[in-house]
């Protein structure tokens, strides 16, 4: 799914700028859709479950928020722009997936929280929002209790930056104006599980490359033409360019900035969950619909910079790690320039995620590292 963080990153999505990005599934989903499958709560006519009811109001065109676009599979290099990330050691093969064409809106995870889902109470089924070609990749019920322990709980954690950036999450607890930007302020379960709700999934490392990168085109950002072309500023992604002022609605710079196959937001706005643990700079490999899957309190992939980075952190290629938990970002990992690996047609749930980090260009301010207010993550 593509959810979003508060601060930096967006919930594939991420003060944290994690968001969700939207959600993606396999190809058999079909139709605009492409939603499929393991345990979601896909509605009347193929509709999913977070936009039964909502007006059409994403992008230039006021379109359905849970619009989905096929992705068809191929074989690339796994972090590759032939630019300034030159390492062709892995080449990963992905299947034909539908990836979300926007992050996932705070009106469409209004639906999860009024539902009761995404706490201890309401988890996930055993196995939802599985990869269906990656084993094992679907909902641990062990991860039960990461989640937050009822609605008031979750709604309490998704205000996750209140010290340092007051008034930088999206959530709202009575819905107002900000419905049609990206979610933010959830940790990588809760991102999780509101992709299998909705019929989807997260999108391994591996496919969100693909998709930021045009597949073999190898694309510098997800809208250069050619595909060496760096040509970048405001009018192509919410960044540090000439302002850094916050998360914007999500596809405000559609179509200009979309990516190949359509979908909008894959650099900038907030970053973004995978389903990836984080192997350093490395990759699984081989690579054919592959993943890193999570060990207890591992680090996760993230993916497309946010609002707060500047122009190097919106590259295709670039990548970074953040805490599971992680609800406000303060500072990130980057992973040196190698890539990051991270496949079936389930629809994916890309999680968006911010940080502040390398390419942040406000004053840094003293905050005690050893603190994790947020538990429950930045998505």
């Amino acid at each position: 799914m593509r959810i979003g963080l508060i601060g930096l990153v967006s919930v594939l999505v991420f003060a944290s700028t994690m968001a969700t990005a939207g959600c993606s599934s396999s190809s058999s989903g079909g139709g605009t859709g492409g939603r499929s499958g393991s345990g979601g709560a896909i509605g009347s006519g193929g509709v999913a479950a977070s936009c039964a009811g909502l007006t059409a109001t994403c992008g230039p065109s006021s379109e359905s928020c849970c619009k989905s676009l096929l992705i068809p599979g191929g074989t690339y290099y796994r972090s590759y722009n032939g630019v300034d990330f030159t390492d062709k050691s892995y080449p990963a093969t992905v299947g034909d997936f539908y990836l979300d064409k926007y992050e996932v809106t705070v009106d469409r995870f209004r639906q999860f929280v009024n539902a009761g889902m995404g706490t201890q109470a309401n988890p996930p089924a055993a196995a939802a929002g599985a990869h269906p070609l990656i084993a094992s990749s679907g909902w641990d019920s062990t991860w039960n209790t990461k989640l937050p322990a009822d609605t008031a709980s979750l709604k309490a954690a998704m205000i996750c930056d209140s010290v340092y950036y007051p008034g930088s999450e999206t959530w709202t607890d009575t819905a107002g104006t900000n419905e049609s930007l990206p979610m933010n302020c959830l940790d990588w379960y809760t991102a999780f599980a509101f992709c299998a709700w909705d019929g989807g999934r997260l999108p391994t490392e591996a496919e969100w490359d693909y998709a930021a990168s045009g597949g073999s085109e190898q694309r510098y950002y997800p809208w250069s033409s050619p595909p060496t072309s760096t040509t970048i500023d405001d009018s192509y992604a919410v960044y540090c360019g000439d302002s850094c002022d916050g998360p914007q609605n999500v596809g405000s710079r559609s179509p200009k900035g979309d990516g190949k196959w359509g979908q909008s937001d894959l650099a900038g706005n907030l970053g973004e969950w995978t389903l990836d643990a984080d192997l350093g700079p490395t990759y699984p490999t081989p690579c054919d619909n592959c993943a890193a899957l999570i060990t207890d309190n591992s680090m996760q992939q993230v993916r497309s910079g946010n609002f707060r980075f500047t122009a190097p952190a919106l590259r295709s290629a670039w990548r970074a790690r953040e805490g599971i938990f992680r609800r406000f970002l303060t500072e990130y990992a980057e992973i040196p320039d190698r890539g990051s690996c991270s496949g079936d047609t389930p629809r994916t749930c890309e999680i968006r995620w911010n940080r502040q980090a390398s390419g942040y260009t406000e004053p840094r301010r003293s905050r005690p590292r050893s603190r994790n207010r947020c538990f429950h993550g930045a998505i």
